[in-house]
């Protein structure tokens, strides 16, 4: 429009130059749009959730109806391998258990009973909610919420409701533009007044105008940027990080706080034998993930006899065809318990089946929540062997005697306070704890075909051979991940649905509760003073439960964060996680959550990078979430931190490198207006020059490496730490020591 106005048709370059920003600008929007779009449709997710068919009774008819079409008040069936169709009541149940573990975090199958054993409905019997998986038995209830009103709902409205952070380094960068663009315009706005105080004509000084802005403004910045955040992104793909948003690889070097969930994250997710006590001694089994270490003394007749007991009184059994598979990670039909028993057996005993084929199956009474015992008849040659396994208070009731190195001795009062001691022993370690039985019974005591009712009446004089406890264990690469975020200056909070106690000996195991770290109530038992009057700063580690949250305000859940530098929180909803991420971004830290379950979603959306589980993940929370770990592994979080903190500072660089070509692309122009003479650079010719000059050092700042290790450098806050500055010393939101300089 200026080169028309001045009669000017001889060039169209402007033009040309105009086209083509126009065209990229709308076709990085549209991609940018596209990727947004498909990265947060978190309701789409949560439809591959919603069970297909459901068996409902209406008017005295079983009927197979579309899940969609259940209203509150039906009557329905599931049994095993049924994903529940709704948020139902349990009024009648045979051995019915489900797994929880994406709502709930539970990492073992929960039973579903009648009974109300809780006033929380997330932790009582007599509710199955919608979308989990009924493992195993049978049962049947009424429908008491559906749609958006089940459990499952309300988290999916609650994750689309969550509005997305804006990531430090878009409100850096956006930051920096305001500056640069006032910077351009303020000297554009002068040049013009030169110009026309000159004598240059209207039109010809709004050209001047232009052109300063253009040379003044970093045209290649978006390019520098994308650039050393896809090369970053690319480097942690090869590392098992897959990254959705770009700008997520640089917030995860800002992060100063980690909110990870337990099972599948910091845990191997899989129950493991992790215990054994016999002959009044408590041994440790292998619990490392590849079973590669070092096994308790097998030399003792008793335990001879406690591996054969776990070797029978055992439903689960491996599916056919993984001879050549390692024993942990084979697959097994049973629950979580029996599959860790059965794994257990075949690396330590050996071929289970074999052992089987020796004592065949004469009788059997599966487990059940009333006798809370689990017991089999076998045959062996020309007697029978009783095995029995259950609840160890249930056990030792029906025992008289107990192995002590093959011999048997009566259980008196002084072998029932060293089982009191083991049994809260391996309780107080978060483990759950089975007792194990065993009895000879004469040949043809028990014979085929007997009811299995009559079976307990015949369980009774047993010998007691021993305990074993089970837990999901850590990770192996967890503990020193933990170490290096808290050297690093990055706070490590566990938040869980878990048993407190069971994610307070978690939290112990991986390091994020510190060795001689105590909790208030530790504090207390150990002064003998109420707890009421203990100093919270005297206890460095904590524990909430969800209940307890429940009752705390804002303000006081914030005093929490700052009186406890190792915060264990259990039993949590995905609400209570919502309210810890946004207290932890209240107190001015960038939080970084973890997880893999349907209700992590909403923290893993609300929080400032949110970082999911390939494998165990859900649909839904990797579609919440900003970066994916394709092995589950929490130490890769690490890694992302170490190219996160690089990233910032080759930035700088980049920027620094940018703003130095400003002067001698404005230098010409400022001579050409004041003195005439022609002008070297056209607006063309700059802008190619920014293009090649930018790209090229940003992509060999990307590949730079850092002498000394990344994770020693002090975390940065974005709030204070800015581009166009040298960066501040940040220490800690949280009272935490600033890590040693190398």
């Amino acid at each position: 429009g200026v080169q028309e106005g001045e009669g000017d048709r001889g060039s169209s370059d402007n033009l040309y130059l105009a086209i083509a920003l126009i065209a990229v600008v709308v076709v990085t929007g549209c991609f940018g749009y596209y990727q947004e779009f498909k990265s947060t449709n978190i309701i789409a997710s949560f439809k591959n959730l919603v069970p297909q068919q459901a068996t409902v009774i209406r008017e005295g008819d079983k009927l197979q109806i579309n899940a969609n079409e259940l209203v509150v008040g039906d009557l329905v069936e599931i049994k095993g391998g049924d994903r529940v169709p709704a948020d139902i009541r349990i009024i009648s149940a045979q051995g019915c258990k489900v797994d929880n573990s994406s709502l709930t975090g539970e990492s073992e199958p929960q039973t579903r009973s009648p009974e109300c054993t809780h006033d929380s409905p997330l932790e009582t019997r007599n509710i199955a909610f919608f979308s989990t998986m009924c493992l195993e038995g049978t049962a049947m209830g009424l429908v008491i919420n559906t749609g958006d009103r089940t459990i499952i709902g309300r988290i999916a409205s609650l994750a689309s409701g969550v509005e997305n952070e804006k990531t430090p380094i878009a409100i850096e960068i956006e930051h920096f533009v305001d500056i640069i663009a006032g910077l351009a315009i303020f000297f554009g706005a002068t040049f013009f007044v030169v110009a026309m105080v000159i004598g240059y004509p209207f039109l010809r000084a709004m050209v001047f105008f232009m052109a300063i802005v253009v040379a003044y403004v970093p045209e290649g910045l978006l390019a520098t940027v994308t650039v050393c955040l896809s090369l970053t992104a690319k480097r942690l793909a090869r590392k098992n990080c897959v990254v959705k948003n770009l700008e997520a690889v640089e917030t995860l070097g800002s992060t100063s706080v980690i909110c990870s969930d337990k099972t599948g994250t910091l845990t191997q997710n899989r129950m493991t034998v992790a215990h054994l006590w016999f002959d009044n001694q408590i041994h440790a089994a292998d619990t490392t993930e590849d079973q590669s270490g070092q096994s308790f003394d097998q030399s003792s007749e008793t335990w001879t006899v406690l591996s054969r007991v776990v070797t029978l009184c055992n439903r689960a059994q491996f599916k056919p065809g993984q001879d050549n598979v390692p024993v942990a990670k084979r697959e097994v039909i049973g629950d979580a318990s029996e599959t860790a028993l059965l794994k257990f057996a075949e690396v330590t005993v050996g071929t289970v089946a074999e052992a089987r084929g020796r004592f065949p199956k004469v009788a059997e009474l599966p487990f059940n929540s009333t006798n809370k015992f689990q017991l089999s008849v076998h045959e062996a040659g020309e007697r029978q062997l009783l095995v029995l396994k259950g609840a160890p208070e249930r056990v030792l009731e029906r025992c008289s005697t107990v192995l002590l190195k093959g011999q048997e001795l009566a259980l008196d009062t002084q072998w029932r306070e060293a089982f009191e001691g083991a049994y809260a022993d391996l309780g107080g370690r978060g483990e759950r704890v089975l007792g194990f039985c065993a009895r000879w019974l004469p040949g043809g005591t028990v014979a085929a075909g007997t009811d299995p009712e009559e079976l307990p009446e015949v369980a009774v004089g047993l010998c007691f051979a021993g305990l074993v406890a089970m837990i999901d264990p850590p990770r192996a690469t967890v503990p020193q991940a933990v170490l290096k975020c808290r050297t690093a200056g990055i706070r490590v909070i566990m938040v869980t649905g878990d048993h407190p106690i069971t994610a307070k000996a978690i939290a112990a195991a991986v390091g994020i509760i510190s060795e001689g770290s105590e909790t208030p109530e530790e504090v207390a038992a150990r002064l003998r003073l109420p707890l009421e009057r203990v100093e919270p700063r005297q206890a460095r580690a904590r524990v909430v439960t969800g209940a307890e949250l429940a009752a705390m305000t804002p303000a006081a859940l914030e005093g929490l964060l700052r009186a406890h530098p190792e915060m264990v929180f259990a039993r949590t909803s995905p609400q209570q996680k919502l309210v810890i991420v946004e207290s932890c971004q209240r107190l001015g830290a960038i939080v970084a959550v973890t997880g893999d379950g349907v209700n992590d979603s909403p923290a893993l959306k609300k929080a400032d990078i949110g970082v999911a589980m390939g494998i165990a993940g859900s649909d839904a929370a990797k579609n919440a979430a900003d970066m994916i770990l394709l092995d589950d592994n929490f130490a890769s979080i690490v890694t992302g931190v170490e190219q996160g903190r690089l990233i910032f500072d080759n930035l700088k660089k980049s920027i620094a490198y940018t703003l130095t070509k400003n002067i001698p692309e404005l230098t010409p122009y400022l001579i050409y207006i004041t003195a005439s003479v022609p002008l070297p650079l056209g607006c063309i010719t700059i802008l190619f020059i920014e293009l090649c000059t930018d790209i090229f050092p940003s992509v060999s700042l990307a590949y730079e490496r850092a002498e000394s290790d990344i994770m020693h450098l002090k975390p940065r806050n974005p709030r204070r730490d800015r581009l166009v500055n040298e960066p501040l010393a940040a220490y800690s939101y949280f009272q935490i020591d600033p890590p040693e300089p190398p």
